[in-house]
């Protein structure tokens, strides 16, 4: 029994949510995004809620009970709410700036990096250092961050790179020189 699975997904009111089979389709202020669930799983639309049931008891319908549940939740609170994730740029000459829907960064390598940002994403960069990115698909979101962040992640010695605001870097001790004593 998949209890996150039963909980039902509240629909907000400003959010219109279409069933087309297997694909729920679901439209608000912040876009439009699609889903297709799950085998094993369906759906269906009671009043203003989304209930999700399973079409077995076999080991991968209840597995996939709760993820297609969390999925629908993550669809519905993009296009209302959407998501946001913020990025801390620290270096000595580290830097972003947005040149049209590019991001050049510019992070310690002999040249810089251009990143193609989706056109479903917004990244605004504030006092170069700090990067906010916004959309409504989650996964989108956090591909784009963890790109970024690929590209120079933080290093344990002196903490620069491309971290998430917030994000605690276990910092290592460095190299000692030692007295020769004969």
């Amino acid at each position: 029994m998949s209890r996150v699975g039963n909980n039902p997904v509240p629909v907000p009111a400003n959010v219109k949510v279409a069933l087309d089979g297997r694909h729920l389709k679901a439209e608000g202020p912040k876009g439009k995004l699609g889903l297709d669930l799950p085998p094993k799983i369906s759906a269906k639309i009671d009043g203003g809620k989304i209930v999700l049931t399973r079409d077995g008891e076999d080991r991968s319908a209840r597995s996939m009970h709760g993820l297609a549940r969390s999925l629908v939740q993550n669809v519905v609170q993009g296009v209302s709410v959407g998501y946001t994730k913020n990025l801390e740029i620290h270096g000595v000459g580290f830097k972003a700036n947005l040149q049209g829907k590019k991001l050049v960064l510019n992070l310690g390598k002999s040249h810089p990096i251009e990143y193609p940002v989706p056109a479903e994403i917004k990244v605004t960069v504030t006092d170069n250092t700090r990067l906010t990115v916004e959309g409504s698909d989650k996964q989108l979101v956090g591909a784009v961050c963890a790109d970024i962040r690929g590209y120079a992640p933080p290093e344990p010695y002196k903490g620069k790179g491309v971290r998430y605001a917030g994000e605690n870097i276990r910092r290592k001790e460095g190299k000692t020189a030692q007295s020769k004593s004969a």
